[in-house]
Parts: structure tokens; C-alpha cells; sequence
């Protein structure tokens, strides 16, 4: 008997999302999950535990901050390497044929209908189901803070970065430097700063920009560095860390 593949997961996991706090967290690198029809891209499976496929621990923490908050979480529920949901669809990292130093089989050669195929089974549908929530707090004038939770490695290509997280930000730079003073004064050890190890650029943020910055909401990304969030006690100790750092947040 022939098994049968399992099939596409939903296009998003969605925590909470009656919650009524002012964050609205999201997770874009939630999942290193390939549709089995896909054959893991050509790469074997070591490589999708790897920060190419996803951002490692940072579902958990979105999903224990969205408790903690009582706030709404959006998560992706496919690979990066898939098609990346923090990329516009018309740059060429939507969907890469290297990342890092590893090339993506599976990703070379695509035709425009592969593409699209990606876009309307993944893409599209996350999107739209964060643009029709947005409508809806709109419509109820309920405040917005956008805060997309991501992790980075400790080195990259051989330089270690010493950075504990990094808030990344463009506009929303009262939301970000409030949240980077009370997450040093929760703890004075912590290596936190603005804009590190990344920077705001308009084809690497997509929900940032989108949901925060080109529609006046306050927005920022956290990162933190994966060996910090590898394991639960780690990814519960950075949701309260945060969870202290965005509670109450002055409009």
C-alpha cells in the first residue's frame, strides 16, 4: 500500500486572538515544516533544524507571550525556505535559492506558477487573516503595537555576536527604546540594543513596515539569539522578560 503524504498544515496558527491587549505579536519564522511533496527541498533533514528553515524557539516564546499578555499571536506554520513571510513576494528572498552558505535544490529553477502556488497556499492566506484582524481592531479603535517575535544565531560566518537580542526598529523608535529601557532595568547582565545584528530595510521587513510603520501603528521586532531560547525554561524566562517589558506600554 502506498502512503499517503500528509497534507499542508493551515496557513497560519493563530493564539489567542480575541485577546484584548494593545500588542499584537507575530511569528513569521515560527515553522521549519515542507510539505512532504516537496521531498525537504532537496536538503536532508539535519539542514531544516537549522536557522536557514526557521527561527529556532521563537514560536514558543510568541506563543507563552500571547498567554501572558493576553494578546493575539499569528504564527506561520510553514519553512522559511517554503516562501518567507517577512519578504515581499517581488524580491528574491521570498523565496531563496542560497541561504547563508547553503543552496536550496528545491528552490532553483521555479516556474512563475510554482511561485504563485506558494504565495496563494502560504502567503496570501497569513496575510490576509492579520489584514482582516487589523480591520477589525480598527473598526473597534482598539490600539495597535505591532511586535514580531524572531531569533538570530550566535555567529554568523565565523563573527560571534554578543548581543543577548536586538530590537529592531525604524519609526516606532518610542516603542522601541521604552521596551529596550525596561527590558536593562528587569535586568541590568542583559546585552540588549536597537537595531542589532539587523536594521530596517524595506525587502527583509515585510509585517513591520505593512502593519506598523505604513499605517501609523507602533511596530518593532525582537530578536534574540537562539542559544537563549533552545530550551522551554529559556523560552519562558524571555516571555516574562518581555511580557514585563510591554505590559502597559504609554500611548
Amino acid at each position: 500500500m502506498t502512503a499517503t503524504l500528509s497534507p499542508w498544515p493551515p496557513p497560519l496558527e493563530t493564539v489567542n486572538e480575541h485577546g484584548p491587549s494593545d500588542v499584537l505579536l507575530l511569528c513569521e519564522h515560527a515553522s521549519n515544516f515542507v510539505p512532504p511533496e516537496y521531498d525537504g527541498l532537496g536538503l536532508p533533514p539535519s539542514e531544516l533544524q537549522r536557522h536557514i528553515a526557521w527561527d529556532i524557539g521563537a514560536a514558543e516564546v510568541t506563543r507563552r507571550l500571547a498567554k501572558l499578555l493576553d494578546a493575539p499571536a499569528f504564527l506561520g506554520t510553514c519553512s522559511r525556505l517554503l516562501i518567507d513571510l517577512n519578504r515581499p513576494l517581488h524580491v528574491a528572498s521570498s523565496i531563496v535559492t542560497r541561504s547563508e552558505a547553503t543552496d536550496i535544490p528545491g528552490n532553483s529553477s521555479l516556474t512563475p506558477q510554482e511561485r504563485a502556488r506558494r504565495a496563494e497556499r502560504v502567503f496570501e492566506p497569513f496575510h490576509r487573516a492579520v489584514e482582516l484582524h487589523l480591520a477589525a481592531r480598527e473598526k473597534a479603535r482598539r490600539r495597535t503595537l505591532i511586535v514580531a517575535i524572531h531569533s538570530f544565531t550566535p555567529t554568523y560566518e565565523g563573527i560571534s555576536r554578543p548581543w543577548h537580542a536586538g530590537i529592531i526598529y525604524d519609526k516606532g523608535k518610542a516603542l522601541a527604546e521604552t521596551t529596550l529601557e525596561r527590558l536593562r532595568a528587569g535586568d541590568d547582565s542583559l546585552v540588549v540594543e536597537g537595531n542589532v545584528p539587523y536594521s530596517v530595510t524595506p525587502e527583509d521587513y515585510y509585517g513591520l513596515l505593512v502593519y506598523g510603520d505604513n499605517i501609523g501603528n507602533p511596530a518593532i521586532l525582537v530578536e534574540i539569539r537562539q542559544d537563549l531560547v533552545a530550551q522551554a525554561e529559556q523560552q519562558q524566562a524571555w516571555a516574562q522578560r518581555l511580557a514585563a517589558a510591554l505590559k502597559g506600554i504609554p500611548a
